[in-house]
């Protein structure tokens, strides 16, 4: 099998260069203005951008341009002329949602290459023949689809390069389509401010409606907090079966830590009360029947992530492709090589049909890690001494069973020793960031000098 492009996120043009690094063919970035996740993101500035596409085309390598949003007028107006800048970039294609700036594009600029944004939310084979038809060369797929549909979709629209979603991030929304953030905090997530409501911490309140129509919290909310569960009573509205009257079913109100007094009605059926904050998407194992079927790229969200998380999710799902064209069998230990990277939770999401609880997570809505941790950058090689110097972002200590990641292989060992950088004086602990120091490479079994690879590595400590 020919093995799909593999795309990594860019947030930064650290993170693109590891992911590159460890086995991304290519990486996508945001348009400054025109693109979701323009927050937190070293993109959001045009110059950097520029220096980006320079550095992808200079490693041989492509660079996409998110120019994905659901504009206003206001930004409709000033859209092509902010457009030109980036287009003499010669970036390799731009990925957009919005018919009108679309059309727009292929007036103005018809050589650039337009891949259509998971946005867009196309779900059909139809869809891809229209867009196909609109001369567009690439459609990324909705989050929505099964494998089976996805087969469908490609068997029918075999002139259309399809991209699919692998990791990341899921939405309680139709692939991102979400108003949670603006109706929250004023910040549209279809404008690329997205504020992560579905994280937040909420707790509920039982409620009634009243014979106006106003839901009223049946508990005292200022006596109660969102750390402690609420005591509730069941109001005489709610049943009184013995005299036969109707049941009412019940209401609650959501309240959210940071907004104690703005309460928010949700309702509840016989499944439950279904809110938000998924589970992290993983379908690495689905890598082979994703290559048969024939899709084009395999994608991984997370543009505001870590460049250790760059790293880590391409060399892993690199690895998968490498693994389903050599006809080898899938190796479960690549879902625990991403198990050790902070998330919510994993789901394969919808490639596969399964009970709604698999999808979602009720116990905490920030990432986690319970297996590794980051725990150092390798900026130097030392051939002579032999040795790595490592700046520290978490704590380890001697005695530590560690892993050094680099684009060449994983190494696990035990760490016996180690240095002050600035001193050489022997240490038993690297408190935290800020600190260097210096290890041995004699300790790591099978590392050779290959010092490009190495100054890449990236330190782990099994927990």
């Amino acid at each position: 099998m020919k093995l799909p492009e593999l795309l990594s996120p860019a947030g930064s043009l650290k993170n693109m260069e590891y992911a590159f690094a460890y086995g991304a063919d290519a990486v996508y970035a945001g348009q400054p203005r025109y693109s979701l996740r323009v927050r937190e993101n070293e993109f959001n500035k045009i110059e950097n951008l520029a220096k980006g596409v320079a550095r992808a085309h200079e490693l041989g390598k492509q660079f996409y341009i998110a120019s994905n949003i659901s504009p206003h007028n206001n930004k409709v107006k000033t859209y092509l002329r902010d457009m030109e800048d980036v287009i003499a970039m010669k970036p390799d294609a731009l990925i957009m949602s919005d018919p009108g700036l679309i059309m727009l594009v292929r007036e103005a600029f018809p050589d650039i290459p337009i891949h259509l944004s998971v946005q867009a939310n196309a779900v059909n084979w139809a869809t891809v023949k229209f867009w196909h038809k609109q001369g567009l060369t690439r459609v990324i797929l909705s989050r929505e689809l099964s494998l089976d549909e996805i087969e469908e979709i490609k068997q029918q629209c075999p002139e259309m390069e399809i991209e699919v979603f692998v990791h990341g991030a899921l939405c309680i929304a139709y692939s991102g389509r979400c108003l949670l953030s603006g109706y929250m905090t004023h910040r549209d997530s279809n404008q690329g401010a997205c504020t992560n409501s579905c994280r937040w911490k909420y707790s509920t309140h039982e409620a009634v409606q009243s014979d106006g129509g106003e839901i009223i919290p049946t508990t005292n909310i200022e006596s109660s907090t969102i750390d402690q569960p609420v005591e509730f009573f069941n109001p005489e509205q709610e049943s009184n079966e013995s005299d036969g009257s109707e049941k009412i079913s019940p209401l609650y109100l959501l309240q959210e830590k940071g907004r104690p007094r703005e309460l928010m009605p949700a309702y509840e059926d016989e499944h439950g009360t279904y809110i938000m904050n998924s589970k992290d998407l993983r379908a690495v194992q689905h890598v082979q029947r994703l290559m048969e079927i024939g899709v084009d790229s395999l994608k991984i969200e997370g543009r505001t992530k870590s460049y250790y998380y760059a790293a880590r999710t391409a060399q892993v799902y690199k690895q998968a492709m490498i693994d389903a064209a050599e006809n080898k069998a899938f190796d479960f230990t690549l879902m625990d090589e991403l198990e050790g990277m902070a998330n919510r939770g994993f789901t394969e999401g919808f490639y596969r049909r399964h009970v709604p609880a698999e999808y979602q997570n009720y116990e905490t809505g920030n990432s986690t890690s319970t297996k590794q941790q980051f725990v150092g950058d390798a900026i130097d090689v030392n051939t002579d001494q032999k040795t790595i110097t490592i700046e520290v972002k978490n704590r380890f200590e001697v005695g530590d069973n560690l892993e050094l990641l680099t684009p060449n292989g994983n190494f696990a060992f035990q760490l016996s020793n180690m240095t002050n950088a600035k001193n050489g004086k022997s240490l038993e602990a690297a408190p935290g960031s800020g600190y260097c120091v210096q290890v041995p490479w004699q300790q790591i079994p099978g590392i050779t000098d290959n010092k490009a690879a190495l100054e890449k590595g990236l330190l782990i400590r099994n927990l």
